[in-house]
């Protein structure tokens, strides 16, 4: 198999929140390049050398990086995506610049030149009974009956082909009604707000901490025939943000979505009961294996009932009622 290296730049006190995310997406093995390590080293070990070989110290000098490898091919994209996601939202919330730049360069080269290289493990993908996830780019090869979700998510977003979103939309067939109203939680690309419409839901309000979320949320409602009176998305801190948060309460909603990672729907399992209707559903995956313990304890402190658990490879989503 081949391999993409993706190399995060960061500082010293950047590498347990960048370790901690890439963990959360189910990468548990990294290499840490610590600039500051080496610096002490040299320093604290002066007795055992009298000369150190120039080239080494340019190698290890400058910034800390932390390195993952994920398979080059349409899942290791996906989790690609995902990497960029959850990176661009670390920046955001890095208000005073503690963990360095935060950029992704891959493969030894800069983003911005893999940005023309993705397209091509994206191809249309049926999902559950009744979906068709289609890229706009690609023509079907025979007419379906599905119902098709034309998307273009741009390069920070999910396709909608990762074990998670799948599983969040085959729970989407079950639970979406028409009339129904749908809060989604980490929006991204807006696959799963918009899915949710075109099953037959009145109403979508979608968040996302990136503000690039919006436009692209948006573009991808407007590829669909989406009238933008039944689709709202915003930018935001749910936990942090009241003026958000009393945007959101003005509706209740019959579902509710968070496919992020354990630690965040843990964190907004109690703003999710408070925005549901009484007979509310909340859809919840991006849980890695070892991870779903946690999120039932939670979800069950918070006075959910845990109504099934569905797993694919390492993920699981967990759905569960008011």
């Amino acid at each position: 198999m081949d391999w993409i290296k993706v190399t995060i730049f960061t500082s010293s006190e950047g590498i347990e929140p960048v370790s901690g995310r890439l963990y959360q997406l189910g990468i548990t093995g990294v290499e840490i390049a610590d600039e500051r390590d080496f610096k002490d080293f040299l320093e604290n070990n002066k007795q055992y050398w009298d000369y150190v070989d120039d080239d080494l110290i340019k190698e290890k000098e400058g910034e800390t990086t932390v390195t993952a490898y994920v398979s080059d091919n349409a899942a290791g994209n996906e989790t690609l995506m995902a990497i960029r996601n959850t990176i661009a939202e670390l920046k955001l919330l890095d208000d005073e610049n503690e963990f360095g730049r935060l950029e992704i360069e891959v493969n030894n080269t800069k983003e911005e030149d893999w940005a023309n290289n993705w397209k091509k493990y994206f191809h249309p993908l049926e999902v559950g009974e009744r979906v068709m996830i289609k890229p706009e780019w690609e023509e079907l090869a025979k007419p379906t009956d599905r119902i098709v979700f034309n998307i273009n998510p741009g390069m920070s977003f999910g396709t909608g082909s990762h074990y998670t979103t799948q599983l969040c939309i085959e729970n989407l067939e079950k639970f979406v009604k028409p009339g129904i109203k749908v809060l989604d939680l980490g929006c991204g690309s807006g696959i799963l707000s918009i899915i949710s419409l075109l099953l037959g839901a009145d109403k979508a309000f979608a968040v996302d901490i990136d503000p690039n979320a919006v436009d692209i949320a948006y573009q991808n409602a407007e590829l669909n025939g989406i009238d933008k009176a039944k689709y709202t998305v915003k930018a935001g801190d749910i936990i942090t943000n009241e003026a958000l948060q009393n945007e959101i309460t003005r509706e209740k909603y019959d579902v509710v979505l968070a496919n992020i990672v354990a630690d965040v729907i843990i964190a907004l399992a109690p703003k999710a009961k408070e925005y549901m209707k009484e007979d509310g559903v909340f859809i919840t995956s991006g849980i890695i294996e070892d991870r779903i313990d946690d999120v039932k304890d939670a979800l069950t402190r918070c006075g959910f009932k845990i109504e099934s658990v569905k797993q694919r490879k390492d993920w699981a989503s967990i759905v569960c009622v008011n």
